[in-house]
């Protein structure tokens, strides 16, 4: 169950947009102007390229938008810190104090 979870957590944002973009490809065209920033954000950064999809409206990101993007940052780097933590006791000289 633990690796089911981990797979839709790692594997849900990317796929998501992916699907998105295949239903609605006018849509992220008009967000996104080259192919490049999506792909390097599905690659590095998913859960706020995905929330930057969603959040972009036609004055682009403005006022509260802010604050979901910075969540969805701030999912991202836990994904990536949260591992280094989880494994902090297989590093030599980084076991519990």
């Amino acid at each position: 169950m633990c690796c089911f979870f981990t797979t839709l957590v790692l594997a849900g944002p990317r796929l998501a947009f992916l699907i998105w973009w295949l239903i609605r490809p006018v849509y992220i065209n008009l967000v996104f102007k080259t192919w490049i920033w999506p792909l390097l954000g599905l690659i590095f950064l998913p859960w706020t390229t995905l929330m930057y999809a969603i959040v972009y409206g036609a004055n682009g990101i403005v006022g509260f938008d802010w604050i979901w993007l910075a969540l969805a940052l701030v999912a991202d780097l836990a994904s990536y810190g949260g591992g280094a933590y989880g494994n902090r006791d297989r590093i030599p000289g980084y076991g519990r104090a």
